[in-house]
């Protein structure tokens, strides 16, 4: 499984993060340990708190674990991952919360730690754990016999098009998935051998090159969201200079925010948005269907858990009264049935543990396999939108370099037409001059 680590403070924001119910369809939380708070609120107040006694301000170490997509993971597999990602790092016994996501037919988990070391007030140093973590996920997939990703056994190979939280957040205001958004601008750059051709190929995608803040490159969406260049197509900032050229005469954020808004969303704007209404009414029924999924599902899981409860209550009820107490319980001791009965009693704990960790397991298999068969129409029908959409983006930027190309062959009309008189009134000027020369010529030799 991918892993993916970073130290961070924020406490309060990440707690929101991982119990975000509206982003993830289902949130579980399967431990807190290590604090005194039950939680996951109120474990990060706790380790902000402990922090504060320290001069450490990335209190907290987030992983998160994302198994293939198509996999069943099975609980245990996350918790071997969590204990060697310990291991490796050096954060056995660390307070830590294990939180489970599932969205669109996928599970995942985050895990974070207390970076703070109670007994001495320091922070655990966790150097090289990107290359670490990296270690642990190939060994995930060999272990596992996971089809491992190209970029996971080399590193130049990696998928470009992973995003930051903010950059997700970006694309999501967009409109689009965050792959596809990098997807379509490394394919304008793919096929563009020039700075013009890289820039039509991105406006016939509803995007803009501009000039940055910071003068580098940037990419302004129809919508006015502003991407650096270079990280949506994972080169450095050279590789983009020396490809492009350097960015000074290009338009500025807001001067490309006011061009999109003068001459290109008069012509899209009420497409666009006719468009996305049409979406929006084509993906409303899938909507729906996905909510009642959701809905459903909780329902089935809740009602697992409960009967679950009840019947480990009535097991642990009758397990404990094979335990006599009084002088009967002191005659079993003696006569060893209670060891016998005590051993008895462990084994069908066990047992039954594993029987609802089984149970539920194959519950939570069999809707997410229901969910990814729905998650497959909702793909398709985003795509057909999509292109709609991006086939409006597309004419607008044809529409806009025909009337470019009018404007050019009017002012080179001009021009001709110009330089035409001027070379007329040359001529008529130069078939003059010759014959004043010729009579001023012949005038003396008349004379003479």
């Amino acid at each position: 499984m991918i892993l993916k680590g970073s130290q961070r403070g924020g406490g309060k924001a990440l707690a929101l993060h991982l119990l975000n119910a509206e982003q993830n369809e289902h949130v579980e939380i399967a431990e807190v340990r290590g604090f005194m708070a039950e939680s996951v609120s109120g474990a990060f107040k706790e380790a902000q708190a402990l922090a504060s006694g320290t001069r450490c301000q990335q209190y907290l170490f987030s992983v998160s674990l994302s198994p293939p997509e198509t996999e069943n993971v099975r609980p245990e597999v996350f918790e071997g991952a969590i204990a060697a990602i310990e291991t490796k790092l050096g954060l056995e016994g660390q307070p830590r919360v294990v939180v489970f996501h599932e969205k669109e037919g996928r599970r995942h988990a985050h895990a974070v730690w207390s970076r703070i070391d109670a007994e001495t007030m320091t922070a655990k140093q966790l150097s090289f754990f990107k290359s670490k973590l990296r270690d642990v996920s190939k060994a995930l997939y060999l272990e596992n016999g996971w089809k491992m990703p190209r970029g996971l056994m080399d590193s130049k190979e990696r998928d470009p098009r992973n995003f930051t939280l903010d950059e997700w957040q970006q694309a999501k205001r967009v409109g689009l998935n965050t792959a596809d958004l990098r997807g379509m601008v490394q394919e304008c750059w793919a096929v563009s051998d020039s700075r013009d051709a890289f820039g039509k190929a991105l406006e016939e995608r509803g995007l803009h090159l501009a000039k940055g803040d910071r003068r580098g490159h940037v990419v302004v969406s129809y919508e006015g969201e502003v991407f650096a260049l270079s990280r949506l197509i994972d080169k450095r900032a050279k590789e983009v200079t020396a490809k492009l050229g350097k960015p000074d005469d290009l338009r500025s954020v807001e001067d490309t925010k006011a061009h999109i808004a003068a001459a290109i969303a008069p012509r899209l704007g009420g497409y666009i948005t006719e468009a996305r209404r049409i979406a929006r009414a084509a993906m409303q029924p899938l909507n729906d269907q996905r909510q009642a999924m959701q809905q459903h599902h909780a329902d089935e899981r809740r009602k697992l858990d409960e009967g679950q409860k009840q019947r480990w209550e009535a097991e642990t009820k009758l397990r404990a009264g094979r335990l006599r107490g009084g002088v009967m319980g002191l005659w079993d001791r003696v006569t060893g049935d209670y060891q016998k009965a005590k051993g008895q009693n462990e084994r069908e704990a066990f047992f039954a543990l594993q029987r609802d960790r089984e149970q539920r397991q194959a519950l939570v298999a069999a809707q997410l396999a229901e969910r990814r068969v729905l998650q497959e129409r909702i793909r398709q029908t985003r795509a057909r939108h999509a292109e709609q959409i991006l086939a409006l983006h597309k004419q607008a930027a044809n529409y806009r370099l025909m009337s470019d190309v009018r404007q050019q062959r009017g002012s080179e009309r001009g021009t001709t037409r110009g330089e035409f008189t001027r070379q007329a009134e040359g001529r008529s000027q130069t078939a003059e001059r010759p014959q004043g020369r010729d009579r001023g010529s012949r005038g003396p030799g008349l004379e003479r």
